[in-house]
């Protein structure tokens, strides 16, 4: 797993954008984001019973899985938006990137790169986007804490009234204010 700020380009959303400034575990857990390298199944699963998850998927991100709807849903998928549940992914091959804004008024993108063996938990209420990386392939085992679901909120104005996104930005003030 990498952290760091993320560089604003023109390079497509699957490139590195690295700033070539690092962050740590401990930067993304003041935005209440949970992370985690998880080499085998056994941990993974000992985390979803700790955390009540009860049901689980996996995803297959990549041209020859969604075929003619790839480029299409990868943008979906990078569209800046929020859930109103947590979001769990667990890499179970390839790589990709979660992108999430980071606290304070500057709203910088915070990139995080995750490989086999990685486990990201986002917060409900926090905006975010995800890609693949420039292999174009990534398999994750995404976790739940009752019946799968998936309805993104793409980020407007009203959202912030949003009960999600008001708990979300209530429990991280301590870190804007440090």
């Amino acid at each position: 797993m990498k952290i760091y700020e993320y560089e604003e380009s023109d390079a497509d959303q699957r490139a590195p954008h690295d700033s070539g400034r690092a962050l740590t575990a401990a930067d993304l857990t003041a935005l209440g984001v949970l992370s985690y390298h998880l080499p085998a199944q056994a941990d993974v699963d000992a985390l979803a019973l700790s955390r009540q998850y009860k049901n689980r998927d996996v995803i297959t991100v990549s041209p020859a899985a969604m075929g003619s709807i790839y480029e299409d849903k990868v943008k979906t998928f990078f569209a800046e938006h929020l859930h109103e549940d947590e979001e769990i992914r667990y890499i179970l091959d390839g790589a990709g990137y979660f992108d999430v804004r980071g606290a304070g008024p500057e709203e910088r993108w915070v990139r995080v790169r995750l490989e086999k063996g990685d486990l990201i938990i986002l917060p409900a209420g926090i905006y975010h986007r995800f890609t693949t990386d420039e292999e174009n392939y990534v398999q994750a085992m995404r976790l739940f804490k009752d019946e799968p679901k998936w309805t993104a909120l793409n980020r407007d104005k009203e959202l912030e009234a949003n009960p999600a996104r008001r708990e979300y930005v209530e429990s991280i003030a301590g870190a804007v204010a440090a």
